[in-house]
Parts: structure tokens; sequence; C-alpha cells
């Protein structure tokens, strides 16, 4: 599935029931569908809060089930970009230390996810890309 839709902070919903539509095919558990959709929650709002702080723009959204129960998420944005990725996925750091942001984004998505890269672009966007294996349930 491939989507594009505004960067308005009611879209962050949007693209979690979206990803938890496709993921759901894997019969993923509940706690992993749940960690699944808070790092697209994170990813989405990063890129609504940080790639277009001062205006509106695109995200796209890319999911992938592969066969073997591994999920690909791709969010991108052609916002502000990153001067830093690795500082800027150090826990706490915050580009918005005026709105009260804990600066958690990036090790959320990190902890709920096998797999993260972050590659940015000052002035180009940003764009992430996280995978998760999902552990079907088992059957009664």
């Amino acid at each position: 599935m491939k989507v594009v839709f505004p960067s308005l902070s009611e879209n962050e919903r949007f693209a979690r029931i979206a990803v938890s539509g496709i993921v759901s095919l894997a019969d993923p558990k509940i706690d992993e569908l749940a960690d699944i959709k808070t790092a697209v929650s994170e990813a989405v709002t990063n890129s609504i809060v940080h790639g277009y702080p001062e205006t509106v723009g695109k995200i796209e959204l890319t999911v992938r089930l592969y066969e073997d129960s591994t999920v690909y998420i791709k969010v991108s944005d052609k916002g502000c970009g990153i001067e830093d990725v690795q500082q800027a996925m150090l826990p706490l750091f915050t580009t918005r230390p005026d709105e009260d942001r804990a600066g958690l984004g990036f090790a959320v998505m990190e902890s709920f996810m096998d797999k993260i890269k972050v590659t940015s672009k000052v002035g180009r966007g940003t764009t992430v890309v996280m995978h998760k294996r999902i552990t079907p349930k088992e059957r009664k």
C-alpha cells in the first residue's frame, strides 16, 4: 500500500489505521500491532511537527507485508530535513523545546521495531524505514 496525505495532525490517526489494516493480515499479537501503530504514529508526527513546522506538506506512507510476516513501513516527507540524524536520534533531543516535545520519537520507534533507518537531507526531507517481524498468534 502506498498513500500520500497532507501533514495535518488529524492524519496521524489515519496513518495508524491504514497500517493496522495491512498488518492485521499477518494475524499479529495485540501487543505487536500496538507497537507498530505507535512507531507509525511517532514517524508521522515527526514529519508533521518537525518536517513541516510552519506549513502543510505531503507525507508518503508505504507499507509492505512479506510472505515471512515481515512488515516494511516507510514514512517520508519533503520537509525541512534533519541536519544531524545521529544527534536527532538521541533520546531527549528535540528541535521544538518550545512545544514541550520530549524528544523520544526515534527512541520509541527503535524500541518497538526490529530495525529502523533514517535518512535526511536539509531542505529536501526525511525518510524513516522500519521493519518488524510478526509472530503469528498460536491457534487453539
